[in-house]
C-alpha cells in the first residue's frame, strides 16, 4: 500500500497537535523575567508557574483514553485543538497570577492529551511500511515547534513591546490553535475506533479513502486485533515476569528529565541571562540552540533501525555528561561564557542523538500485547512526573548554585550510562515477542 493524499494530509493536521506540543512546553523560557518581575515571584513561585502546565500535561496523558475510546481520535484532538486555543488567548488576557496558572494548567491538558492522540491516530490510518516515519513525523513537529517558539519570542523581543510583550509571546499561539481546530474538521475518523464501535460500513469507506489496497481484509484484521486485545484486557502489569519492563520504562523516562532538558528548554534564556547576555541576544542564541535540536532529531531518526537504540542512547549519553560538566565548569569559574551558548549546543544534539530520539520507542518496545497500553501510561506518567518535578525544582537550583545544578545533571547521566550499559536491552530489529520472552527472564 502506497501514501495518498488523504493519509498525508491526516498526518499533517495530526502533526499540528505535535508542533503546538512543542510550541506551548517550551514558549515561557521567553517569558520567565517578565513574570518574575510582574507578580514578584520567588525561584519556586516561578518554577509552579513554569511546572503548572505539566500538571495538566500529566492528567491531560492519564485521561486522554478516555475520550479517545467514547469520542474517536479525531474527535478528542479538536478538543485538544480548542483548549490550545482557550489557553493561549487566557493567557495572553490575564488577568491575575492565578488566572494565568490556570490557563497553563489548560495548556497542559492539550499538551498531555494530543501527546497520546496524535501518535494514535496516525499511526491507526499509516500503512504497515510508513507507519514509523509517519508517526515519528509527530516527534519532528514538536522539535519544529520548540523551534519555532524560540524564533517567535526572538521576533516579538525585537519590537521592543514593553509590559505587554509576555502576553503576545503566550497569545500567539492561537493562530496555529486556530489553524489545528480547522484542519481537523477536513479529516476522516480512524478506522480502528469506528471498528471499535462496531460501525464496519464506515471503517470501511475509510479504508477506501486512503487507498487500501484491500479494505475487507484490512478490516478483518483490524477486528481481529480488537478481539485479541479484549481477551487480555484483564492481564495486571504489576507481574515478575513484567518487572524488567517497568525497570526500563520508568527509568527511561525519569533519567531523560534527570538530563535536565526540560528544565533547561524552560529556562534557557534565564541560563543564557546569566552568562552575561541580554534579553535580545539571549533569545537569538535559544533560536541557535533550538535549530540544532531539529537537526539532530532528523539525524537520530535516520539511524535509530540502523544503528539501534542502546547503542544511541549510550554514545549520546556519553556526550550529555561531557556537556554538562563543562556548562557546570564555566559557571563555576565565571569565566569563557561565550562558550556556553556553544556547549548547549553541543548538549541538545547529544540530547537529541539519545533520550530524545529513545525514550518513546523504547516505552513502546518492552511490554507484551497484553499490557502495552497500561505500560505505556506508566512510563509516559513517570516522563511527565518527574519533569514537572525538575521544572519546580530547577530556578531554586539555579539560584543556589547554577555550577552545581549542571554537575548534579552530569552525575545523573553517569548513573544513567551505568543502568543503560547493564540492565537496558537492545530492541532494535528484534520482534516485540522476542523482546518480551527476554525481558520476562
Amino acid at each position: 500500500m502506497q501514501i495518498n493524499a488523504q493519509v498525508i494530509r491526516a498526518t499533517a493536521v495530526a502533526g499540528l497537535g505535535g508542533l503546538l506540543f512543542g510550541f506551548d512546553t517550551v514558549v515561557v523560557s521567553g517569558t520567565n523575567a517578565s513574570l518574575t518581575a510582574l507578580y514578584n515571584l520567588s525561584p519556586s513561585g516561578l518554577g509552579f508557574t513554569v511546572a503548572s502546565a505539566l500538571i495538566g500535561t500529566v492528567i491531560g496523558a492519564l485521561t486522554a483514553g478516555i475520550p479517545g475510546q467514547k469520542l474517536g481520535r479525531r474527535d478528542s484532538l479538536r478538543i485538544m485543538a480548542a483548549l490550545y486555543f482557550i489557553a493561549a488567548l487566557g493567557c495572553a488576557f490575564a488577568w491575575s497570577w492565578p488566572s494565568l496558572i490556570v490557563f497553563r494548567v489548560l495548556s497542559g491538558l492539550a499538551i498531555g492529551g494530543s501527546s497520546v492522540l496524535g501518535p494514535m491516530y496516525i499511526s491507526e490510518l499509516s500503512p504497515a511500511q510508513y507507519r514509523g516515519r509517519l508517526v515519528g513525523f509527530f516527534q519532528v513537529n514538536i522539535v519544529v515547534g520548540v523551534l519555532i517558539a524560540y524564533l517567535s519570542n526572538y521576533v516579538i523581543g525585537l519590537q521592543h513591546l514593553g509590559s505587554t510583550e509576555w502576553r503576545w509571546q503566550l497569545g500567539v499561539a492561537a493562530i496555529p490553535a486556530a489553524l489545528f481546530v480547522v484542519a481537523l474538521f477536513g479529516i476522516p475518523r480512524s478506522p480502528r475506533w469506528l471498528a471499535m464501535m462496531g460501525r464496519r460500513e464506515e471503517a470501511l469507506k475509510v479504508l477506501n479513502l486512503i487507498g487500501d489496497p484491500d479494505p475487507q481484509k484490512r478490516l478483518d484484521r483490524i477486528e481481529k486485533e480488537i478481539n485479541e486485545e479484549r481477551a487480555v484486557a484483564h492481564m495486571p502489569l504489576f507481574r515478575k515476569a513484567h518487572a524488567r519492563g517497568i525497570f526500563v520504562a520508568v527509568t527511561v523516562g525519569a533519567f531523560t528529565q534527570f538530563s535536565g532538558i526540560n528544565a533547561i528548554l524552560y529556562y534557557l534564556s534565564d541560563i543564557f541571562r546569566l552568562g552575561g547576555a541580554t534579553s535580545i541576544s539571549s533569545a537569538g542564541q535559544s533560536v541557535a540552540v533550538g535549530a540544532t535540536n531539529l537537526v539532530a532529531t532528523l539525524i537520530a531518526m535516520s539511524l535509530i533501525d540502523k544503528i539501534g537504540r542502546k547503542k544511541l542512547l549510550l554514545t549520546g549519553t556519553f556526550g550529555l555528561v561531557i556537556c554538562l560538566f563543562l556548562v557546570g565548569l564555566v559557571f563555576h569559574m565565571d569565566a569563557h561564557k561565550t562558550l556556553l551558548v556553544w556547549l548547549l549546543m553541543a548538549y541538545i544534539a547529544c540530547f537529541a542523538f539519545s533520550q530524545g530520539a529513545v525514550v518513546w520507542v523504547y516505552i513502546s518496545e518492552v511490554f507484551p500485547t497484553a499490557v502495552r497500553a497500561k505500560g505505556q501510561a506508566l512510563g509516559s506518567s513517570s516522563h511527565w512526573i518527574f519533569n514537572a518535578i525538575i521544572s519546580y525544582a530547577f530556578p531554586v537550583m539555579l539560584r543556589r548554585s547554577s555550577a552545581a545544578t549542571f554537575w548534579f545533571f552530569s552525575a545523573m547521566m553517569v548513573l544513567d550510562l551505568v543502568l543503560v550499559s547493564t540492565l537496558y536491552p537492545e530492541t532494535s530489529n528484534v520482534s516485540l515477542e522476542d523482546i518480551s520472552a527476554h525481558l520476562s527472564h
